[in-house]
C-alpha cells in the first residue's frame, strides 16, 4: 500500500505545529515536526509505503521528544526559585532603584544563576547606576549592598 503523499504529512505536521497555540505544553509542537520531517522524506521518496512513513513519524517524533525533554527543556528552565548562595559575592549595578521597603533590579554582566537581572532588595537606598554586590539569595530575589569605593 503506497503512503500518504508529502503534502499530507506536511499539512499535518503545520496543523499539529498550530495546536501547540491552543495547548501550550510545547509538547504536540515535536509531533508536528516529526511530520514535517516526514514529508521531506516523502517529497524525496514517493513511493515509500505507509508503515514506513508512520514508523518513520514515531520515531522522529519519539527522538524529538526525548531530546526536547532530556536535554533541551532542563537547560531552557534554570530556575532561580531555591537558588544557592552560589549568587554572593557577584558584582552587578542597578538597573531599577531600591528602595528599603521598595525592591528595584539589578543587572549582572554575564547571567547569575541562569539570570542576567534580577529583583533586588537593600538596606540602603540605592541609585539606579550604582555599582553593588550580592549579599544572599532570598527565594527569586538577591539582596544588594552597595559597593563601596576602594574595592573590587
Amino acid at each position: 500500500m503506497n503512503g500518504w503523499p508529502a503534502w499530507v504529512w506536511l499539512v499535518l505536521g503545520v496543523l499539529l505545529m498550530l495546536a501547540e497555540l491552543v495547548v501550550p505544553s510545547f509538547f504536540i509542537f515535536w509531533f508536528g515536526l516529526a511530520a514535517c520531517g516526514v514529508a521531506a522524506v516523502v517529497a524525496i521518496l514517493p513511493q515509500s509505503s505507509l508503515l514506513l512513513e508512520l514508523g518513520l513519524w514515531l520515531v522522529a517524533s519519539l527522538l524529538l521528544v526525548t531530546a526536547w525533554f532530556g536535554w533541551l527543556e532542563p537547560r531552557r528552565r534554570r530556575s532561580r526559585i531555591g537558588a544557592s548562595d552560589a549568587a554572593v559575592g557577584e558584582i552587578g549595578w542597578v538597573s531599577e532603584a531600591i528602595e528599603p521597603q521598595r525592591r528595584g533590579k539589578v543587572r549582572f554582566q554575564r547571567p547569575v544563576l541562569g539570570a542576567e537581572e534580577w529583583p533586588a532588595l537593600a538596606d540602603e537606598p540605592i541609585g539606579e547606576g550604582e555599582r553593588v554586590r550580592v549579599v544572599a539569595v532570598e527565594g527569586q530575589m538577591v539582596k544588594v549592598a552597595r559597593l563601596r569605593q576602594g574595592r573590587s
